[in-house]
C-alpha cells in the first residue's frame, strides 16, 4: 500500500455496495446464509479495491489467530530446520500458519520474542529454549495466559508442562557402547552445558555406558566445549593432546564440535579410526561427506516438529484436568567408518 493512501476497511465495502457490515463479513468468510450472488458482488469489490482484512481485529473478535509461534536457539546445521519443516507440514494441514523467531542462544532475546508472539495473539507457543535460559519466568507468563505452550528438544524442569525430547541418553549410552565394542577403553566426552537436559542426559548416558562394562569414569576425560560450533570442538580436542592424557576415542555431545575435534587430529597425524575412534551426535548431512564418514546420533528432527504440534493439538482442546505429557522419542544410532577402531575397522573393510 503507497504511503499515504487510506487502507480499505469492511466498512467502506458495506458503504459502497449498501450491505451492512455483518453481511460483508459472513460473504468474505463464505457463510452459508449469503447468497451466492452477495458473495461475488463483495468477492469482486474487495478485489478491485484491493481489500486486504484485518487479522488482528479479526483475532481479537473471534479469540483465534490460527497463527502458532515458534522459537528456535538457531538455524544452524540441519535439525532445527528438520523440526520447523515437520511443524509447518502438520500445522499447515491444521489449519494454522507458523511464526518463527530465532533466539540466538540469548535468553533476553527469546524474552522479546515470547512478548511479541504474546501481542500478536498466536494461539500456541513453541519452543525449543536457549542454552542461556536460567530463568523460566517468561514461559510461565505463557501459560498463565491460557495459551497452549510446548517444547520441543530442549526444555525446562517445570511441573506438569509438555514436550517433546529425544531419548538422549540412550543415544550417548548407544554411543558408548559402541566405542567400547570396538576395543576402545579410554573414552573421551566434549560435553555440552549440563544445564540443557539434552548435553546433560548425553554426559549421563556416557558416564552410565562405561560403569555398566567395567570402565572408570574418569572426570579428566570430560571437556566442556566452549560453544557447539567447529571451534569449540578444535579447542576442546587441542585441550587433551596438550594434557597428554590416554586416549583412544573421543565422543563429541555435537557433530560440528567432533568436525572440529577430526581437523585437530588430522593436524596432529591421528589416524582416524585406526589411532583415535570418533563419534559426534545430531547426523548432520555433513556426516556422510568427511572422510572418515562420522558415526552420529540422529535426533529425528522432522518427527520431533510433528509430535510437538500435535501436542498443540490436544492442548487446545483440553480441560481443567489435563496435565503435562512428555513424548520421548527413540534416537537412531548411524555407525559409519570414523568409530571402526583397530582390527574391527580393517575386518569391515575387508568385507566391502
Amino acid at each position: 500500500m503507497a504511503k499515504g493512501k487510506k487502507r480499505i476497511s469492511i466498512h467502506d465495502l458495506a458503504a459502497e455496495l449498501g450491505f451492512s457490515v455483518s453481511t460483508i463479513s459472513r460473504a468474505l468468510n463464505n457463510a452459508i446464509d449469503v447468497s451466492d450472488a452477495t458473495k461475488a458482488q463483495v468477492w469482486a469489490l474487495a478485489e478491485k479495491l484491493n481489500y486486504q482484512p484485518n487479522n488482528l481485529a479479526a483475532s481479537l473478535r473471534s479469540g483465534r489467530s490460527n497463527m502458532l509461534g515458534v522459537i528456535v536457539p538457531h538455524i544452524n546445521g540441519a535439525f532445527f530446520p528438520a523440526v520447523v519443516h515437520g511443524i509447518e507440514k502438520l500445522a499447515s494441514k491444521a489449519g494454522f500458519n507458523v511464526m518463527i523467531c530465532q533466539s540466538s542462544e540469548e535468553v533476553d532475546r527469546e524474552k522479546k520474542h515470547i512478548n511479541a508472539l504474546l501481542k500478536a495473539q498466536v494461539d500456541g507457543v513453541l519452543v525449543s529454549m536457549s542454552n542461556t535460559t536460567l530463568d523460566f519466568a517468561h514461559f510461565e507468563q505463557v501459560r498463565r495466559k491460557g495459551i497452549p505452550l510446548v517444547f520441543f528438544d530442549r526444555m525446562p524442569e517445570l511441573p506438569n508442562v509438555c514436550g517433546v525430547v529425544l531419548d538422549d541418553y540412550l543415544g550417548a549410552y548407544q554411543v558408548t557402547k559402541h566405542l567400547i565394542e570396538q576395543g576402545c577403553r579410554r573414552i573421551a566426552h566434549l560435553a555440552g552445558p549440563q544445564h540443557l537436559n539434552i548435553t546433560f542426559n548425553r554426559h549421563q548416558g556416557y558416564h552410565d555406558a562405561l560403569l555398566a562394562h567395567g570402565l572408570p569414569y574418569d572426570a579428566a576425560l570430560v571437556v566442556p566445549l566452549a560453544n557447539s560450533r567447529e571451534n569449540g570442538g578444535v579447542a576442546a580436542m587441542r585441550h587433551l593432546l596438550e594434557s597428554n592424557i590416554q586416549l583412544d576415542a573421543v565422543f563429541s555431545a555435537y557433530d560440528f564440535a567432533a568436525a572440529g575435534a577430526l581437523q585437530v587430529m588430522m593436524e596432529s597425524g591421528i589416524q582416524v579410526p585406526k589411532t583415535m575412534a570418533l563419534a559426534g551426535f545430531s547426523n548432520e548431512p555433513f556426516t556422510t561427506m568427511v572422510r572418515p564418514r562420522l558415526t552420529s546420533v540422529d535426533q529425528r528432527g522432522e518427527l520431533m516438529g510433528e509430535a510437538a504440534v500435535q501436542l498443540f493439538l490436544q492442548l487446545l482442546k483440553r480441560t481443567d484436568t489435563f496435565t503435562g505429557q512428555r513424548i520421548v522419542l527413540k534416537p537412531m544410532l548411524m555407525v559409519r567408518d570414523s568409530s571402526l577402531h583397530g582390527q574391527l575397522a580393517q575386518t569391515a573393510k575387508n568385507q566391502q
